[in-house]
């Protein structure tokens, strides 16, 4: 099994004249000038992604076909995740154990969607290689972004990657980014790592399970909190307030601005 960074692309680095039909670019922060130096056709600035900001639209060729993001998500909570190229070791463990992980993702409403930087026949071949060595089978699309499109977009490549673009040219690599979008399509978590190290799927589902509650029972959640142990009553909620919504007996009081209480499973 191949594990290497490939170092030249297919094509064009990003947003090419061929790509010019893609959704335009909202935004507020530049992106380095050495792109225009170098004669490619891109947006003036990128989106600043925040939490509570709607997750860009885009259109991409994935391992189950052509998708709208937007329309894929539909009602649905989703999770987007990156990776710098296909056939690297870190990235083949991070996609079998994700898959492995279907049914958890599914029973709490949630789609799943990769991204690698490669094209479709590169995916298909090592999305059979993730099957054999993982003894799984990945079942949720993967984006083919060799262009770097939607890299660019959600803001995936590192500081030190584009002053290494700057300084000797080449193609960007893809940091492992998470993005948890919910069913309102606005970016409720992201997480950034560096390509050397692998994600923690468990924290993922943890991420989600705090989100789903919190929107369902108006609470917060403590460090290291899971399924099941107390949550928190915001301070703005009064303590007779929260006797009344979660149950007489049912709040505990340890300072007058934090009070727990259990919302059961």
């Amino acid at each position: 099994m191949a594990s290497f960074l490939p170092r030249t692309a297919p094509r064009a680095l990003f947003f090419t004249a061929r790509a010019a039909a893609r959704p335009q670019l909202h935004a507020q922060r530049p992106i380095a000038p050495l792109f225009r130096a170098r004669g490619l056709a891109i947006p003036a600035e990128q989106p600043r992604l925040r939490l509570g900001s709607v997750a860009p639209n885009f259109q991409a060729k994935t391992t189950h076909g052509d998708i709208d993001f937007h329309e894929f998500i539909d009602k649905s909570w989703a999770v987007l995740f990156s990776h710098p190229a296909d056939f690297t070791p870190v990235c083949t463990t991070e996609l079998g154990a994700f898959a492995k992980l279907k049914d958890e993702f599914e029973k709490r409403g949630v789609k799943m969607i990769g991204l690698s930087a490669n094209d479709l026949s590169s995916h298909s071949k090592w999305v059979d290689d993730i099957n054999d060595i993982s003894s799984t089978s990945v079942s949720f699309p993967i984006i083919a972004d060799a262009d770097r499109h939607v890299a660019f977009l959600y803001d995936m490549i590192s500081a030190d990657d584009l002053a290494r673009l700057e300084k000797e040219g080449g193609i960007a690599f893809t940091i492992r980014a998470v993005f948890i979008i919910d069913p309102a399509k606005k970016i409720r978590l992201t997480m950034l790592y560096p390509a050397s190290t692998g994600r923690n799927t468990s924290e993922v589902l943890r991420v989600i399970d705090s989100l789903q509650v919190g929107d369902q029972r108006g609470v917060v959640t403590p460090i290291d909190w899971q399924v099941g142990e107390d949550v928190i009553v915001p301070p703005s909620v009064s303590t007779a307030d929260a006797k009344s919504k979660f149950g007489e007996g049912n709040v505990r009081e340890v300072r007058k601005y934090l009070r727990f209480t259990n919302v059961g499973k």
